[in-house]
């Protein structure tokens, strides 16, 4: 009996396998947004077993398991590891349909060579199997990389965090290229002056000076914003509800930041004045050192007060937001672009409605400068699943050139979440391959496999401007 996860899963056609087979599974990956803890890779870790490698931090898991009646100690709290594996495997049979039971079964067949689907026979022969490999040297965390055929993997911190760690990877000559992406999002926290006035105490203690005014901050901003430079960040990403693009003078600024820095809560109109201005002069930085900016829009986020009090944020109570988005968004490309300051640019959404609107507003501001300048980024979160894939490519593709597109990325804390770039280059070859067979392309076969290897890897690697070997 064939394996579940075999050479032409989820390939549909004999077009869709020799596109997949010849031209995209060959492609390295160039990961170039996740969440990986760089600390892991620096000091090339080892997990103590499969639920610290495969459950810890993972909020897409948890919620599978929270809806499958599982309670929070077999996830989160006090139960063993192998208890909340084996809450996990009780789990993945209800999964089906969901990504999860495909990703499930890629990753432990990549990383593992496992065949067998994961349930409650066989979780325990499986977390037995899995947690003895993750032990030994051949399966620390850059060893996983290299399994993967990663070329590239792209972090994500703070102003405040400190870039030893990369430091250490680079000095360590670790041939896997490891960039940081700079996320300053907790400058913007506006509607919290407790929080935000904790944080530019971090900010002052990273930046080497004091932060009294807003013009301090932008200074401080800068400083660090060149100090992850330095060290070879070449992007930015902001997680936001949406854009904030309300007109907002600089006298206007600095009383709001005074009043921000006095411990005062803001007006509505005041909050949304100092996010609109600081996210444009964080956009003008990245513009004016060359940086390409992320935007993923329209999550609402830690909606389930009770868990955000226990565990925090990123624990797996967000969801699709319906925010406005378009007329902002075009106000703040457009005074970008009014300034000479639009640096390269991808959108992600969140929520489905908006892949049209995201997959028309790029091609208001291309300019010629770059093949594909502006970006409508990959599948997002609730949406990098087959049917949220297909749609994306099929927004970009009606609305603009999906050839020129950068490609997939994990968004992932796991290090074995890399068979997302798999799962995504299988449906690529399919929608290119359905084509096709319908006679809407011809199968020109050089041609074809130039776009795709493009998609998977090239076009990223020239777009992002990192250090990466083509």
């Amino acid at each position: 009996m064939r394996p579940f996860i075999h050479e032409d899963f989820l390939l549909e056609s004999k077009t869709a396998s020799r596109l997949y087979h010849e031209y995209a599974e060959l492609m390295p990956i160039y990961d170039y947004h996740c969440h990986l803890p760089v600390k892991q890779i620096a000091e090339d870790s080892c997990f103590d077993n499969l639920t610290a490698a495969w459950l810890r931090g993972d909020h897409y898991k948890w919620r599978a398991m929270r809806t499958n009646g599982i309670p929070e100690e077999r996830i989160t709290g006090s139960a063993s590891d192998y208890e909340k594996f084996a809450a996990w495997a009780q789990t993945v049979p209800y999964t089906l349909r969901n990504p999860l039971y495909h990703w499930t079964h890629l990753e432990l067949k990549r990383y593992f060579g496992i065949d067998m689907l994961l349930g409650p026979s066989t979780g325990e022969r499986i977390y037995e199997a899995c947690s003895e490999l993750l032990k030994t040297p051949e399966f620390s965390v850059r060893n996983l990389l290299r399994k993967m055929n990663v070329r590239l993997v792209c972090t994500t911190e703070d102003p405040v965090d400190s870039l030893e760690m990369h430091q250490q990877i680079r000095r360590d000559g670790f041939e896997i290229f490891v960039h940081t992406a700079w996320r300053p999002d907790k400058a913007l926290q506006a509607e919290n002056p407790a929080f935000l006035n904790s944080w530019l105490d971090r900010l002052e203690a990273a930046a080497g000076m004091s932060i009294r005014s807003y013009s301090d901050l932008l200074e401080a901003l800068q400083k660090r914003h060149d100090e992850f430079a330095a060290n070879g960040c070449r992007l930015s990403d902001y997680g936001l509800e949406t854009v904030y693009a309300a007109e907002c003078t600089p006298s206007q600024a600095e009383a709001a930041f005074a009043k921000l820095r006095a411990g005062q809560p803001l007006t509505q109109s005041e909050c949304l004045q100092y996010k609109s201005a600081l996210l444009y002069e964080l956009a003008a930085m990245d513009a004016r050192a060359g940086w390409v900016l992320q935007l993923h829009l329209g999550a609402l986020r830690n909606t389930n007060s009770k868990i955000l009090k226990q565990l925090g944020a990123d624990s797996g109570c967000d969801s699709i937001g319906d925010f406005d988005m378009a007329r902002p968004l075009a106000a703040f490309l457009d005074r970008l672009n009014r300034q000479d300051l639009l640096p390269k640019t991808i959108l992600y959404n969140l929520n489905p409605r908006d892949n049209e609107l995201m997959a028309t507003m790029i091609g208001n501001f291309q300019d010629g400068s770059y093949p594909g300048k502006l970006q409508y980024g990959a599948a997002w979160w609730f949406l990098d699943q087959k049917d949220g894939i297909e749609r994306q490519l099929e927004a970009l593709s009606n609305m603009g050139l999906m050839s020129r597109f950068v490609g997939m990325l994990t968004d992932s804390r796991s290090f074995l979440s890399f068979p997302r770039h798999e799962y995504f280059r299988r449906i690529l070859c399919n929608v290119i391959a359905a084509d096709v067979e319908q006679g809407l392309l011809p199968p020109d076969f050089d041609w074809l496999g130039q776009v795709i290897g493009d998609i998977c890897f090239h076009n990223a690697c020239r777009y992002f401007g990192m250090e990466c070997s083509i």
